[in-house]
C-alpha cells in the first residue's frame, strides 16, 4: 500500500512489517549489484515492528534458471539497531535477484514468554496450550512440505505441551535441538511483508580473484644494430617467453598494451620528447597508421595468425590475454580521413589533439561521443567483437573516465548479453564519483588509489571503504606499478619497498597487477617528483634479461609466484570482503587478517623499506573465530618457521623479511628449531 499524505502527495510504500535499507542495492535499484560465482557476501535489512512481539527476516535468492532459495536472516550487532543479515554465495553465473521478507514470528515470541513464565509461575497452563497450538500447526506445515522427520518432531512436541509432564520438563523438550531446529524451517511465518525484487549480477569467479602480469610484446626479444642504431622489434612469436614466465610466475591474466599500426605524424621520441629518431618506435597509445587501426596488428609484431598462435599458447599455459582497448586515434588512423565528424574541431580548423595542461599529446586526437554517436557506438561494439573473436576475453579500457557514460553503459550491457564471460578493467586514476559509477555501470574491475596508500592509517582507511562500503559495485584491482606510474615508494630502489608492496597488493586484494620491470626493481624516474620511468617504455624499446636477474638472485619473480600460489591455496584471499584489521603500536606496522569459513590468513607487515622494526601485535581474537586466551602455533608461508603465538605477539620485521604471511595450526614445528626466537616471538 501506498500512503500518501493530506496533499495526496506519494510517499514511500512501508509494509505492514516494515522492510528498509535493503542491500546489496545500487541507488534505487535499477542498476545490478555485483557478485561472482562462489563469492560471500552479505544480505540485508533493518525489519522491526511495533511493540514487543518478534519479528523474523528472510531473504528470498532467485537464480538464472528461475528457482528460488530462501535464506534465513539473523540480527547483526550492535543489539538494538534492527539490522537482520545473512552470509551468502551464488554458484552459477547470470542474472540474479533477491527480496528481504519481514514477518511476524509467533515461535521467538512463545520463546521468549516461555523462558520467563514457565520458571516464574506465570501463566503457565496458558504458556502451554499456546505452544501446543504452535507446535501442531508447525507439525501440519513440515507434513505438507514433504518433511515427515520435522513432522513427527514437532507433534511430539505438540503432544508433550499437553501431557502430565512438568512444565518445566515440557519446556526442556520445547528447546531440545531437534524441535528447535524443525521449527526454524516450519514455523508461521505471519503478515509477511516483502521488498521488491533487487538485481545481482553474478560473474565468473575471475572477476573477482585474478592476477595480472603486464608487458610490452615489441620489447621482448628487440635487437638493437650496434652500428646503425636500427631496431628490430620483438613480436608475438618472441613473446612466447614472457607467456611462459608469467605462467610460471602463477599470474592468470597477460595483459599487452595496445597492439595497432602506430602513427608517425607528432610520434614521441624517448622520454616523450618531440624529437623522435628514425628508429623510435612511438607511443603504442598514438593508434592508427597506413597499415590500419584498432582492427588491426602493427606489422613489426606479426600477422593475425602470429596473434592467434599467441593466445593459443596463452590458453595452454592457463593464461587470458587482455587488450587495451583505448578509443583514440593518432593523426593518421584511417577515422581521421572516413569520419572527421568524430573528432572535435578548434576554432582555427584543425582537429583537437588531446592534453592534459601543461602536459600536450600532439600524437592523439579524442573522440568526440556527442558527434554522430550512433556511428562511434557500432563501431565501437564492432571492435569489441572482433577481437573477442580472436580470442580475447578481457579488455583493460584506457581513460574510460574521458569518455560518457551513458556509452559505457550502453556498451557493457551490449557485450554483456551476448559473451557475459568477457571482463572490462576500467583504468580511471580520477575522482571517486566517476569511478564509483563506471563500476555500477557494469565495469568487472577498477584500477584504484592503492598505489598512492603507503602509510598506516591511509591504507586502513581506503581498504575499510573498499571492503565494506562501495564492496558490491566496484571491485578494485592492485596493480602495484603501471607504465604511467612509478610511486615515489617504489623509488627508493630497495628489495624490501618492492617486497612490501608485493605482499600488500596480493593479499588485501584479490584482484591485483605487476607491470613487467618490478621483478627486476626498475626505479629510477624521469626527473625527481615525477611518476615516470626514466626510458620509459611507452616511447621506446626495453629489452630485459630476465634470465640474467633470475640467476643473479636479482629478481623477484620467486616471491610474486609464491605469492599467487598462496593466493591460490587460501580461499580468505579470493575475497575482498573479510578484512579485519588488528592493532600494533608501531605506526611502520600493519597488522591484519581474512577468514572464510575454518581458513584463516593473518598478514603482519612492514611499511619501512629502510629498516628493522619491532612491535607487539594485539589480535581480535574473535574476528579470528578464537577464544581470547587461547594459545596457537603461526606457520609463515613465505619462510616456512612457525612460531607460538596468542592473543599478544611479538614480532621483529627485518629488511630481508619484511612481511608474515601467517596460517593457524594447531600442531608445533617439527623438529623444533633452535635457532628460533622463544616462543610468542616472530622475527
Amino acid at each position: 500500500m501506498t500512503l500518501r499524505t493530506k496533499g495526496s502527495t506519494p510517499v514511500a510504500p512501508i509494509t505492514r512489517i516494515p522492510v528498509l535499507k535493503p542491500s546489496p542495492v545500487i541507488g534505487d535499484g535499477e542498476l545490478p549489484a555485483k557478485a561472482a560465482v562462489g563469492e560471500v557476501f552479505t544480505v540485508a535489512a533493518t525489519v522491526f515492528r511495533e511493540g514487543h512481539d518478534s519479528v523474523g527476516a528472510q531473504a528470498v535468492l532467485t537464480g538464472p534458471d528461475g528457482r528460488t532459495r530462501t535464506v534465513a536472516l539473523q540480527p547483526i550487532p550492535p543489539e538494538g539497531f534492527d539490522r537482520w543479515g545473512a552470509d551468502v554465495r551464488l554458484d552459477r553465473a547470470g542474472n540474479w535477484t533477491f527480496r528481504i521478507e519481514g514477518f511476524d514470528d509467533p515461535w521467538e515470541t512463545w520463546l521468549h514468554n516461555a523462558k520467563i513464565k514457565i520458571p516464574a509461575g506465570i501463566d503457565v497452563q496458558l504458556v502451554c496450550t499456546e505452544g501446543h497450538l504452535l507446535f501442531t500447526e508447525s507439525a501440519l506445515a513440515a507434513a505438507e512440505a514433504g518433511d515427515p522427520s520435522a513432522a513427527a518432531v514437532l507433534s511430539a512436541a505438540a503432544e508433550a505441551m499437553k501431557s502430565s509432564l512438568q512444565v518445566e520438563d515440557r519446556l526442556t523438550l520445547a528447546l531440545a535441538a531437534d524441535v528447535t531446529e524443525a521449527m526454524d524451517r516450519h514455523k508461521p511465518r505471519r503478515l509477511l511483508s516483502a521488498t521488491r525484487e533487487f538485481p545481482i549480477f553474478c560473474d565468473r569467479t575471475r572477476t573477482l580473484f585474478s592476477s595480472w602480469y603486464e608487458f610490452f610484446p615489441r620489447s621482448v626479444g628487440a635487437t638493437q644494430d650496434p652500428r646503425t642504431g636500427a631496431w628490430q622489434s620483438g613480436t608475438f612469436e618472441s613473446s612466447h617467453e614472457r607467456l611462459e614466465a608469467a605462467a610460471r610466475m602463477g599470474f592468470d591474466i597477460v595483459y599487452l598494451p595496445p597492439i595497432h599500426p602506430i602513427g608517425r605524424s607528432f610520434r614521441k621520441g624517448p622520454n616523450n620528447t618531440l624529437e623522435p629518431g628514425p628508429y623510435d618506435p612511438g607511443s603504442p597509445w598514438a593508434i592508427g597508421g597506413p597499415e590500419g587501426g584498432h582492427d588491426a596488428i602493427h606489422p613489426d609484431l606479426g600477422t593475425f595468425d602470429d596473434f592467434d598462435r599467441f593466445v593459443a599458447k596463452a590458453r595452454s599455459l592457463g593464461l587470458e590475454v587482455a587488450l587495451d582497448f583505448a578509443l583514440q586515434a593518432s593523426p593518421d588512423h584511417p577515422w581521421v580521413r572516413e569520419h572527421p565528424q568524430w573528432f572535435s574541431t578548434r576554432a582555427d580548423g584543425t582537429i583537437a589533439y588531446a592534453e592534459n595542461p601543461p602536459k600536450k599529446y600532439q600524437d592523439i586526437y579524442p573522440i568526440n561521443f556527442d558527434n554522430d554517436p550512433e556511428g562511434i557506438y557500432a563501431e565501437c561494439l564492432r571492435l569489441i567483437n572482433f577481437w573477442i573473436g580472436h580470442g580475447v576475453t578481457v579488455f583493460r579500457v584506457d581513460n574510460p573516465h574521458t569518455k560518457p557514460v551513458n556509452f559505457w553503459a550502453w556498451l557493457l550491457a551490449e557485450v554483456r548479453r551476448d559473451h557475459p564471460e568477457v571482463i572490462f578493467l576500467a583504468e580511471a586514476f580520477t575522482r571517486p564519483a566517476m569511478m564509483h559509477t563506471l563500476g555500477k555501470i557494469g565495469y568487472h574491475q577498477s584500477y584504484s588509489y592503492f598505489t598512492w596508500r603507503n602509510e598506516k592509517w591511509e591504507l586502513i582507511e581506503y581498504l575499510t571503504e573498499l571492503t565494506t562500503e562501495t564492496d558490491h559495485f566496484l571491485r578494485p584491482n592492485f596493480f602495484v606499478n603501471t607504465p604511467d606510474i612509478l610511486s615515489g615508494f617504489l623509488q627508493t630502489g630497495t628489495a624490501t619497498a618492492f617486497t612490501i608492496r608485493a605482499v600488500l597488493g596480493a593479499t588485501l586484494s584479490p584482484d591485483w597487477g605487476v607491470y613487467s620491470g618490478f621483478e627486476l626493481f626498475e626505479s629510477k624516474p624521469l626527473r625527481q617528483g615525477s611518476e615516470e620511468y626514466l626510458d620509459s617504455e611507452k616511447y621506446q624499446y626495453r629489452p630485459r634479461d630476465f634470465a640474467a636477474a633470475d640467476a643473479g638472485g636479482e629478481s623477484l619473480s620467486l616471491l610474486l609466484g609464491r605469492l599467487n600460489q598462496i593466493r591460490r591455496d587460501h580461499p580468505a584471499l579470493q575475497q575482498l570482503r573479510k578484512l579485519h584489521f588488528h592493532t600494533t603500536h608501531h605506526d611502520q606496522v600493519l597488522a591484519y587478517s581474512k577468514k572464510i569459513g575454518d581458513d584463516v590468513i593473518i598478514v603482519v607487515t612492514s611499511l619501512d623499506p629502510h629498516r628493522t622494526v619491532e612491535t607487539e601485535v594485539y589480535l581480535d581474537m574473535a574476528a579470528l573465530g578464537l577464544d581470547d586466551h587461547e594459545v596457537f602455533w603461526v606457520h609463515d608461508e613465505l619462510t616456512g618457521r612457525r612460531w607460538r603465538w596468542g592473543q599478544r605477539s611479538f614480532v621483529r620485521l627485518t629488511l630481508e623479511d619484511p612481511a608474515h604471511i601467517l596460517t593457524l595450526s594447531s600442531e608445533p614445528p617439527e623438529p623444533a628449531d633452535p635457532s628460533d626466537p622463544a616462543p610468542g616471538a616472530a622475527s
